[in-house]
């Protein structure tokens, strides 16, 4: 009896400790289908063409411009890591504010970044901002 009530104690409490570690596995998905190809799978980049997402100076900074790039597209020169880049970046439209929310506080956390977490609520403020100002 004393087992069951061991495990059943042990059980509870690794519940509650797997509940409080967001494993950002939605956004991890998605960004191996979205990102990934330029990004590459590491975030670290392709040369002078993308720009690296780990260790980000530029994501760190403005999480709510990578939502703008991901739904609308990014043109122009962008400094990341005092390095010029100049590759466009194509709209992702047929995200939603949830899964570009799930892309980002994946990245924003993956590869030894430690950024944060955005909500939907922040994202959705963002895109009718940018979308004004595009």
């Amino acid at each position: 009896m004393k087992f069951i009530g061991s495990l059943t104690l042990l059980s509870i409490l690794t519940f509650f400790i797997a509940c409080g570690q967001p494993s950002y596995q939605q956004g991890a998905a998605l960004y191996d289908k979205h990102c990934a190809g330029c990004h590459m799978e590491e975030g670290q980049g392709l040369g002078a063409l993308y720009p690296p997402l780990a260790n980000s100076d530029w994501l760190k900074n403005d999480p709510m411009a990578a939502a703008c790039a991901i739904r609308y597209g990014l043109e122009g020169e962008i400094v990341v890591n005092d390095t010029i880049y100049n590759q466009p970046m194509l709209a992702i439209i047929d995200l939603s504010e949830v899964q570009i929310v799930n892309i980002i506080n994946y990245i924003n956390q993956a590869w030894g970044n430690d950024y944060g977490t955005i909500t939907v609520g922040e994202v959705k403020t963002a895109l009718e901002e940018c979308r004004k100002d595009g």
